[in-house]
C-alpha cells in the first residue's frame, strides 16, 4: 500500500512558502509516498453549479481561500524535496488547452526526475469553466481528446512531431519537448465519482480515484472500470486505485480492509488547521502506526 497526503489547502496555507517547503520535507521524511495538491482556476462567489460531495450542494472551501497553481505550486516543492511524489488531485482538464498543459506537465515530471502523477478530472463548476473558456457541456468529451492531445506530445515522435485531429483540437507536425522522465509519458488518474469517470479510466487512465463513494457503488464503480479496460484492450490488473481516507483515523487493519478492496494507494487527508507543528505531529504520528520507511532508506 502506498501512502499520500493532500495538503490542507482549507487552512489557506498553500502559498505560504515556508510552511509548505516545511509541510512537503516532513512528509518526506515520514515516508509518505506523495503530496497531492488541489485545483481551481477560479472560485466564484455565487455559483448555482451542485457541489456533488455535500450535501448542501455547497464546496467546504471558503470563495476566498488560497489556491495556488497546482503545476507551478508541484514544481516549486520538487526543488524543495527530493523523493517524495507529487501529484495534483483533482487538475480540472476543461480549464486548460492540453497542447500546453502537456509542455507545463511534462517540463515539471522532466525537471522532478519523474515523480509528477496527474490525477485529473472534468469539473462540477460550471461558472468556473466557463470563465476559463470552455464549454460546460463539453467538459467530458473536451477531457477525454485533451489526454489524447498529452499523450501524443508525450510520446517520441521525431522527426516529424505529433499529429491529432479531433473536435476541440488540431494540429500536424507538432515537436514538444521536454519529453517527461519516462517513455510511457506521466501517469494520468481519473477522479470523480461517476460512471463516466470509471470509462474514462478504463478506456485512458493509469488508475482511478473515486469520490465521495464507498461500499456498493464503490464496487460498481471499479467494476465499470476494468471492464471498460477490457474492452479497449488494456490490462485492467495495470491499473491503479486510490482511496480516500483520513490521517487521524487511518490504521493497518483498515488499510488491509482498503487492500482488499482492490486499493493500491490512501489519499490520507490532515486537520485543516494553519498550526504547523500540529500537522507535522499528525503527520508523524500516521507515520509510526503505519510503519511508513522514508525511501532514502528503501
Amino acid at each position: 500500500m502506498k501512502y499520500a497526503v493532500l495538503a490542507p489547502v482549507a487552512a489557506n496555507t498553500t502559498a505560504d512558502p515556508q510552511w509548505m517547503i516545511e509541510f512537503a520535507r516532513h512528509a518526506e521524511s515520514c515516508g509518505f509516498e506523495s503530496m497531492t495538491v488541489v485545483e481551481h482556476a477560479v472560485v466564484m462567489s455565487r455559483y448555482s453549479s451542485v457541489y456533488p460531495y455535500a450535501a448542501d450542494g455547497r464546496m467546504e472551501l471558503t470563495d476566498d481561500c488560497v489556491i495556488p497553481d497546482p503545476l507551478d505550486l508541484l514544481s516549486f516543492l520538487a526543488a524543495a524535496t527530493s523523493t517524495i511524489g507529487l501529484s495534483t488531485g483533482v487538475l480540472v482538464v476543461p480549464n486548460h488547452h492540453p497542447v500546453v498543459l502537456a509542455k507545463r506537465v511534462a517540463t515539471v515530471d522532466a525537471l522532478s526526475g519523474g515523480r509528477l502523477r496527474l490525477c485529473v478530472g472534468v469539473g462540477w463548476m460550471s461558472e468556473e469553466i466557463e470563465a476559463c473558456g470552455a464549454e460546460f457541456g463539453t467538459r467530458g468529451r473536451r477531457t477525454d481528446e485533451s489526454i489524447d492531445v498529452m499523450r501524443a506530445l508525450w510520446a517520441d515522435s521525431a522527426p516529424g512531431g505529433a499529429s491529432h485531429h479531433g473536435r476541440f483540437f488540431d494540429f500536424d507536425n507538432a515537436m514538444s519537448y521536454p519529453k517527461p522522465a519516462s517513455p510511457q509519458g506521466v501517469p494520468i488518474h481519473i477522479g470523480g465519482h461517476s460512471e463516466a469517470a470509471a470509462r474514462r479510466a478504463g478506456r485512458r487512465g493509469d488508475g482511478l480515484q473515486p469520490l465521495g463513494v464507498a461500499g456498493d457503488e464503490l464496487a460498481r464503480l471499479i467494476a465499470v472500470m476494468r471492464q471498460e479496460a477490457e474492452r479497449a484492450e488494456r490490462d485492467p490488473d495495470h491499473l491503479e486505485l486510490t482511496l480516500g481516507h483520513s490521517v487521524a483515523r487511518v490504521t493497518p487493519e483498515k488499510a488491509t480492509r482498503l487492500a482488499d478492496l482492490g486499493a493500491d494507494r490512501l489519499l490520507l487527508t490532515l486537520t485543516p488547521t494553519p498550526d504547523l507543528s500540529a500537522i507535522k505531529d499528525e503527520l508523524s504520528a500516521c507515520a509510526e502506526r503505519m510503519s511508513l520507511v522514508p525511501a532514502t532508506v528503501r
